[in-house]
């Protein structure tokens, strides 16, 4: 029968144990001087050896010649231990368990000598599921077993552990093994199995891991697939794992950068052909963020950051192009797309585009976040030497290029500025035109709630736009050519034609329904309303 690399690969001593020196160092000394305690309670994230150390302290207390305080491996009792064959060490799992019959059980037998051991062994793994009344059911025992009992209580939730319960065990925290060593005990893993792997995507696997050994060994098992023919390469561990990889994050972030849609809905199609979880994709994205803010945030970054030296390179050149109130903005956007995404269960392609979309244009948010990463630009620039900051109406016109003013007339501009962006509104409009024949479409408002219902991923362009009635027919007016782009469409204005009906007596052809873009808010005498007479 085949067994997996995770158990076949199971350190059978200390000296095996791969990031955990601080507990097996103590371990081995209590087994030695024969200072063992009779309670423990092994906490730490899966994966980090809890279990594999509880066994192996098991086998050490009961050895009849152990070495340096590590079980020998070849006596009667490590041999019986190994192969389960004695019933002097006993592993319950607490999760399936979790009633205080079973501790009742415990508490009668401890009373009885091991039958061929010196020590009886209670290992009870995932402890934290136990029952409250089986947790007291333990404590007496717990606190004053016989001389030769010890329990070793293993958890991943060390929080859901009763205080009385803690006080009474000698406790380790299993730390979360670092990537090189993950990395380098797969490379010696694939070496004796004769998997070809390469150094790169050893790395790849034990970042993906996230410090459990097991997962680990399962990826590299799962990569080499049948009799571990195929050589496993970064980009293999990707497509095997499911995951888009740093590539496709760190081009996602360029093309938020560089204000590139196609290639952002590039990616996420991408993300659904190859049927990958976007929920995952943007839980790397937001992985990469926070890597930028410590690069951006202290000079000694490096330590801080699980990266090749290559990646912390690459990671401080996006970095420079950021503000850190921009970073911070973006990462509690992520924040939320990732929570949405975690609610939706059938527009998760259009949640992530749309973010996607947002993180380009701080102008489509108005959260306090993204007007304070807008108002670190603008000062950002002012103590470059910027000595006049262009109007939004005067940049979208582009009618003349405004005389230079005095320095005496800086403050007032840059004060100007400061304050039209914290009020987050478009610049004042022109003066009022002359009547004309055009009018304000008022249900507008009324009919982007009703079309949100039905499509709420285009929702929130029309939402942006203004409406006017004209000889029969509604001018939608966007704000921009994106936005255009994602309505203009013959099924938008079919839908907003059926709902016009709807909700006023002044039915409208979806024929004459027209989409243009036009920067102003306000008709105009000789705007684009006149030109379609």
């Amino acid at each position: 029968m085949h067994q997996a690399l995770y158990r076949k690969w199971r350190p059978q001593v200390f000296d095996d144990v791969c990031g955990q020196d601080h507990i097996t160092s103590i371990l081995k000394y209590e087994v030695a001087n024969g200072k063992t305690n009779h309670a423990y309670l092994f906490c730490g994230s899966r994966g980090t050896g809890k279990t594999t150390c509880a066994k192996i302290l098991a086998k050490a207390v009961n050895c009849e010649a152990p070495v340096d305080g590590n079980p020998c491996g070849v006596c009667d009792s490590c041999r019986q231990i190994d192969a389960g064959a004695t019933t002097d060490v006993l592993e319950m799992d607490a999760a399936s368990n979790t009633g205080v019959e079973y501790i009742r059980d415990i508490r009668d037998e401890v009373i009885y000598s091991p039958s061929l051991n010196r020590f009886r062994v209670y290992i009870i793994d995932e402890v934290h599921m136990l029952s409250i009344s089986a947790f007291n059911a333990l404590l007496k025992t717990l606190e004053e077993p016989p001389q030769n009992v010890i329990f070793i209580l293993a958890t991943t939730e060390l929080q859901k552990i009763p205080a009385t319960v803690l006080s009474r065990c000698q406790r380790f925290d299993f730390r979360r093994i670092p990537s090189q060593v993950i990395a380098d005990r797969l490379l010696y893993v694939a070496g004796e199995e004769g998997i070809d792997l390469e150094e790169e995507a050893a790395f790849l696997i034990a970042k993906l891991a996230q410090g459990g050994m097991r997962d680990a060994l399962s990826m590299l098992e799962l990569c080499s697939g049948e009799e571990g023919s195929r050589r496993i390469t970064p980009t293999l561990v990707e497509e095997v794992v499911g995951v888009i990889g740093r590539a496709g994050v760190s081009e996602t972030v360029a093309a938020i950068l560089d204000k590139d849609y196609e290639k952002l809905f590039a990616v996420v199609d991408r993300l659904y052909l190859s049927s990958l979880d976007v929920s995952v994709f943007f839980g790397d994205l937001l992985s990469f963020y926070r890597d930028m803010l410590v690069s951006k945030s202290i000079a000694r970054y490096a330590a801080y950051l699980d990266l090749t030296e290559n990646e912390r390179e690459e990671i401080k050149r996006f970095a420079d192009r950021f503000t850190i109130e921009r970073l911070l903005e973006h990462t509690k956007r992520i924040e939320d797309t990732l929570q949405a995404l975690q609610r939706s269960a059938s527009q998760k392609r259009v949640i992530a585009e749309l973010s996607l979309v947002r993180l380009c244009d701080e102008k489509l948010n108005t959260s306090p976040d993204a007007l304070l990463s807008r108002i670190a630009a603008l000062e950002e620039k002012l103590a470059q030497g910027v000595r006049y900051v262009q109007s939004a109406a005067e940049s979208v016109s582009e009618e003349k290029t405004p005389e230079p003013e005095a320095e005496t007339a800086v403050p007032e501009k840059q004060e100007a500025a400061l304050t039209e962006l914290l009020q987050c509104e478009e610049p004042p409009s022109p003066q009022a035109p002359a009547p004309s024949p055009e009018t304000r479409f008022d249900e507008w408002r009324d009919v982007v709630k009703s079309f949100e219902k039905n499509d709420p991923g285009t929702a929130p362009f029309l939402s942006r736009m203004t409406a006017w009635e004209k000889d029969g027919g509604l001018l939608i007016c966007s704000p921009d050519q994106f936005a255009l782009t994602m309505t203009d469409h013959t099924h938008i204005r079919e839908q907003l034609a059926m709902i016009i009906a709807s909700l006023t007596d002044r039915p409208i052809p979806w024929e004459k329904i027209t989409f243009i873009c036009e920067d102003r808010k306000e008709p105009e005498s000789g705007s684009f309303l006149d030109e379609l007479n």
